[in-house]
C-alpha cells in the first residue's frame, strides 16, 4: 500500500530502490505517528471533519496500535511503504470508510515531520538521562578522589600537579557544557510542524494550535514554508549536539586507554572487565574504552555526513531526506550506548595510590617553588630562573606540598557549583510538560 498511488503499477526494482530501509527504520517511528494521529483527530473532530462517533472509534483503535507499538508487536507488512500508509491500512481494515478520514489536512511530509520531532525529542531526553548519569558518577568520583593527586599534562611531557578529582570534575563539568548545547537544539525541535501539509498550509480550517497543545510541543512552526525546511536541519543541529557529547567522551575514553598503560598506570579496572591477548597471558585490554574512542570518532563525523546529504537543496521536501534516517538513528543508539558502558565501568575503576611520589615526577611541583618564592617576596621571573638553575644542577628537591585554594583548583573542586549548573540545565528541559501532554493522549 501506497498512500500516493493512483491506478498504475510501480516498477518493483523502482520500489525496492526508493523504499531503501524505510520499513525497517520507521518501526522506530511508530508510536510517534500513532500520537500524531491521535492529536490531528481530535483537532478534525473540533473543525468538524469527524463525527465524535467516528473520533472515538479511531482514538480506541489507535490506542490499540500504540500499545502494539510500546511491546514491539507492531509490523510492517510487506508490500508496504511505510509506518504512515500501515496504520491508515490497519484503520482502514478495522473501521472502513472512517480509516480513510484520517488524512484530511496532511501530508506524508508533515506527518514524518511531526513523527520525527516526537522521535527526537523522546530521543534527546533519553540521551539527556544517560548523560546526566554519567554526569553524576563523575562528581561522585571527583569528590571519592579528591585528595589523590596526579601528573598533569601539557604536549604529553609531565607538566604540573594534578589530582584525580580534577580530572573527574573537569568531564563532569564538560559534560554540563554538552547538555547546554542538546538542550538548545531540543527547544528548536520542540515546535510543531503539523498542518504544514505538503509544506505550503491547507485550505482546511486546522487548528495548529490544538495539535501544539495537544502534543506537548513548545511552540509551533508557524510559517508552513519554514516547517518543512526543518527537515534535514533538525537532523543536522541534533548531529552536532551527540557530536558534542562524542567529543567529551572520546577524550575521556582516551585518557582512560593511556592510564591504564603500564607506563602510566594511573588506574585499573577488574579483569572481567578487561580482554586478554591470545598469546600474551599478562595483557589486560581496555577493549569497552578503545571502542568508546572510536565510535565517539565515528560519531564526529556525523554533522558532515548529514550536512553532505542536504547541502544544496532548494525549499521544500525532497526523496534526499530520507537517508537521513539511516545516518542519525544508528547514532542515537551509539551514544546511549557509549554513556552507559562508560558509567558502568567507571563504577568499577580502580585508583592508584601515592603516583606523583615517584622520582620521575618531581618535576611536577616546580611551579609550586615558583610560586612559593614569590609569595615570599622573590619576582616572579627571578623565582622561575632560580627554580630552572636548581634543575639544571641536579639540586631540585621540592615540597609535595601543594595547597591550590581558588575555585576549580584541586583544593577547591566547586561540586557544588558543577552540580547547581547541571540542575539549571535539566530544569532547562521541562520534559514534564511533554510527559504529561503524551499521557492524557493515550490515558
Amino acid at each position: 500500500m501506497k498512500l500516493w498511488q493512483k491506478d498504475s503499477t510501480i516498477n518493483k526494482r523502482i520500489e525496492n530502490f526508493t523504499v531503501g530501509k524505510d520499513r525497517e527504520l520507521d518501526l522506530w517511528l511508530a508510536k510517534f505517528d500513532v500520537l500524531g494521529s491521535l492529536a490531528h483527530i481530535e483537532m478534525l473532530e473540533s473543525i468538524n471533519l469527524l463525527e465524535q462517533s467516528e473520533l472515538i472509534q479511531l482514538q480506541a483503535a489507535l490506542k490499540d496500535l500504540y500499545q502494539k507499538a510500546e511491546a514491539g508487536t507492531f509490523i510492517i507488512e510487506a508490500g508496504i511503504e511505510d509506518v504512515h500508509s500501515q496504520v491508515e491500512l490497519l484503520l482502514t481494515q478495522s473501521l472502513g470508510d472512517i480509516g480513510k478520514k484520517i488524512h484530511s489536512g496532511r501530508s506524508r511530509n508533515d506527518q514524518v515531520l511531526v513523527d520525527l520531532r516526537l522521535f527526537f525529542r523522546d530521543e534527546i531526553k533519553e540521551v539527556a538521562e544517560t548523560t546526566n548519569s554519567l554526569f553524576q558518577t563523575l562528581l561522585q568520583l571527583s569528590e571519592q578522589h579528591q585528595q589523590k593527586l596526579m601528573p598533569g599534562y601539557t604536549h604529553l611531557q609531565v607538566a604540573m600537579v594534578s589530582s584525580f578529582g580534577l580530572w573527574f570534575g573537569a568531564y563532569a563539568e564538560s559534560l554540563v557544557d554538552d547538555l547546554t548545547l542538546l538542550q538548545s537544539v531540543y527547544k528548536i525541535i520542540n515546535q510543531n510542524p503539523l498542518g504544514s501539509a505538503a509544506g505550503y498550509g491547507s485550505s482546511f480550517p486546522l487548528n495548529r494550535t490544538m495539535t501544539t497543545e495537544l502534543l506537548g510541543f513548545e511552540n509551533l512552526n508557524y510559517n508552513v514554508i519554514h516547517a518543512q525546511l526543518g527537515r534535514g536541519k533538525s537532523e543536522l543541529f541534533l548531529s552536532f549536539a551527540l557530536a558534542s557529547i562524542a567529543s567529551t567522551l572520546g577524550k575521556f575514553a582516551m585518557d582512560v586507554c593511556l592510564y591504564t598503560n603500564q607506563n602510566y598506570h594511573f588506574i585499573s579496572f577488574p579483569d572481567e572487565l578487561t580482554t586478554g591477548s591470545s598469546i600474551m597471558p599478562h595483557k589486560k585490554n581496555p577493549d569497552v574504552f578503545e571502542l568508546i574512542r572510536a565510535k565517539c570518532n565515528k560519531l564526529q563525523t556525523l554533522p558532515t555526513e548529514i550536512s553532505m546529504t542536504i547541502n544544496n537543496l532548494p525549499a521544500g521536501y525532497h526523496r534526499d531526506f530520507q537517508l537521513l534516517k539511516e545516518s542519525l538513528f544508528p547514532a542515537l543508539q551509539d551514544v546511549k550506548d557509549c554513556l552507559e558502558i562508560a558509567d558502568y565501568m567507571l563504577h568499577h575503576i580502580q585508583i592508584k595510590e601515592g603516583i606523583v611520589e615517584a622520582e620521575k615526577y618531581k618535576f611536577l611541583f616546580s611551579v609550586e617553588e615558583v610560586n612559593n618564592l614569590v609569595l615570599s617576596g622573590v619576582p616572579f621571573r627571578d623565582a622561575y630562573k632560580i627554580v630552572g638553575r636548581q634543575i639544571e644542577a641536579g639540586d631540585f628537591n621540592p615540597s609535595t606540598k601543594v595547597v591550590h585554594t581558588h575555585e576549580g583548583s584541586i583544593g577547591n573542586l566547586c561540586t557544588p557549583q558543577i552540580q547547581e549548573k547541571m540542575k539549571n540545565v535539566w530544569e532547562g528541559f521541562n520534559f514534564e510538560k511533554v510527559e504529561k501532554a503524551i499521557s492524557r493522549l493515550i490515558r
